[in-house]
């Protein structure tokens, strides 16, 4: 027994404790003060992880869901190919004489009057609007489109101005057939621009570069004199500056909002059970959306002209557009995110987000010397 009790107290003595032990220095040594250079280190890895987390919610405003395939077994399949046949063979044809039938009446009767009546500004504007109104009727008969329409139709009147949630260019024709607005639009290439240039000019429709920041001023100068002309048509604005999915609604700019003016929010809202109407600009030149549209079944949508508002007392441009926003996202069933819809097409530059990352490390490390 006492032999058996010495090998336990000699084996036990052989162990060395300070094997399982941490180094000495992470024990004795005390910890060293947090340094910027350490939080600039690894400020990037952080940005990184915070922008991919802002990227996947901002692309999301931007991304076009397919619809779910319906056609996945042998019962279902030879209806699918019967669609196609419908939608390609017959119902294409017809939108597309429909639409030229549409052109054939628009340019026989524009071309002589916009000519012809130069010296009657009143009757040929007046006519004019009516053409253009009749034209985008057409537009939206090629799509079959089903258009149901809420609340007063809007007037001629001076010193307002419309701003609509923006989907697709097609906003503009499905507005347009019901009242002839002079809209902000960016100058398109192609056949798009020449009608901007030629036809839609003529119901006072403004357009900009969106690269060129002197064309922001010209801008700004011609939305001014347009809103205090008592005859000039309806100003129609899309605040969003780009097209969005029509799920979600990014921030309105506050150019529209600071014309002091009434301004008269229109919501609108797509039924995607047989189309989405969402235009992706970088990935489908507008004749493809057009084609797109045409070979559906329909495209279905609702508008709503909402309550006109005015600026409150103490209010801000910015805060009077949130305000404004909230009530287009509320009527159509959209989800508002923070985001500014011009970073889609521009990017910061790497010198600016270096800068943001030392910004950041010195706040950072600024508050945690605090505690």
């Amino acid at each position: 027994m006492s032999s058996t009790a010495g090998k336990l107290v000699t084996s036990r003595s052989e162990l060395n404790i300070e094997d399982y032990l941490p180094s000495g220095s992470s024990i004795h040594e005390p910890r060293g003060k947090l340094r910027l250079i350490d939080l600039i280190d690894i400020s990037p890895t952080l940005t990184e992880a915070a922008g991919a987390i802002v990227d996947d919610s901002f692309t999301r405003c931007f991304k076009s869901n397919p619809p779910e395939p319906w056609n996945w077994n042998i019962y279902l399949f030879p209806l699918w190919c019967f669609g196609v046949v419908v939608r390609y063979c017959i119902l294409f044809p017809l939108r597309c004489l429909t639409l030229a039938f549409g052109w054939f009446i628009f340019l026989s009767t524009f071309i002589p009057v916009h000519s012809l009546l130069k010296g009657q500004d009143r009757l040929r504007k007046n006519i004019e609007r009516v053409l253009v109104e009749m034209i985008c009727s057409f537009f939206v008969g090629s799509w079959t489109g089903v258009v149901k329409y809420h609340g007063p139709r809007p007037s001629i009147r001076p010193k307002q101005v419309y701003v609509a949630n923006h989907t697709s260019m097609i906003d503009f024709i499905v507005l347009e057939q019901m009242t002839a607005f002079a809209v902000i639009m960016q100058k398109h290439p192609g056949w798009v621009g020449l009608l901007q240039s030629t036809i839609l000019e003529s119901v006072g429709c403004i357009w900009f570069n969106r690269s060129e920041a002197k064309d922001r001023e010209i801008v700004a100068r011609k939305l001014r004199d347009h809103v205090q002309g008592a005859d000039n048509n309806p100003l129609l604005i899309f605040p969003e500056g780009t097209c969005v999915n029509n799920n979600y609604t990014v921030m309105f700019k506050k150019g529209a909002f600071e014309l002091g003016c009434t301004v008269c929010p229109i919501a609108i809202k797509y039924n995607k059970i047989f189309v989405d109407a969402f235009w992706n600009s970088r990935k489908q030149s507008f004749t493809m959306h057009l084609l797109q549209l045409m070979t559906s079944w329909a495209v279905v949508c609702e508008v709503w002209y909402l309550e006109p508002q005015t600026i409150r007392p103490g209010e801000t441009a910015i805060e009077f557009a949130e305000r404004v926003r909230d009530m287009i996202s509320l009527r159509a069933g959209l989800k508002k995110v923070p985001w500014d819809g011009y970073l889609k097409y521009s990017r910061p530059s790497s010198k600016h987000s270096e800068r943001k990352q030392q910004s950041f490390a010195e706040s950072l490390l600024a508050r945690l010397e605090e505690k």
